[in-house]
């Protein structure tokens, strides 16, 4: 993925991100993840059916970083089932650590291939798979 390309992701994502807005609806579930050096701060609501992920969203006050992460990850994490949310999750995390990666498991989220350079953004970059991933860990317990 070229540069400019994933610069126009990740505004597109920031501008006018997906799954964005507050959820007033019993049936999701809320958690909260924050990073402590910042403002980044987001409230997500999901909704899981049958082991699968129904609905994510999320609203918050973040970076632009946080926030088209936040969108790229929703859009992509919907539809699947818990197990394939865990394994998109761990895709990222290889990604982000410089691990080998499955580019066709993360789609649009590539365009963070290189935010290990800049260690503060790569904690807002993972925000939204952060927790996320401690939700999923502790769904079933």
């Amino acid at each position: 993925m070229d540069e400019e390309l994933k610069k126009e992701i990740i505004l597109e994502n920031y501008s006018n991100p997906s799954n964005y807005g507050k959820v007033e609806d019993s049936s999701y579930d809320k958690y909260n993840t924050n990073n402590d050096s910042c403002v980044d701060n987001l409230n997500f609501y999901i909704k899981i059916e049958d082991n699968v992920i129904k609905d994510l969203k999320f609203e918050g006050e973040a970076c632009a970083i946080s926030k088209s992460s936040s969108s790229i990850a929703t859009d992509n994490i919907i539809g699947k089932t818990i197990e394939e949310a865990i394994e998109y999750i761990s895709e990222f995390e290889n990604m982000i650590d410089q691990k080998p990666y499955k580019e066709e498991v993360l789609h649009d989220a590539c365009c963070f291939c290189d935010i290990y350079k800049q260690n503060n953004r790569r904690n807002c970059a993972y925000l939204p798979y952060r927790g996320l991933k401690k939700y999923l860990e502790n769904y079933h317990k």
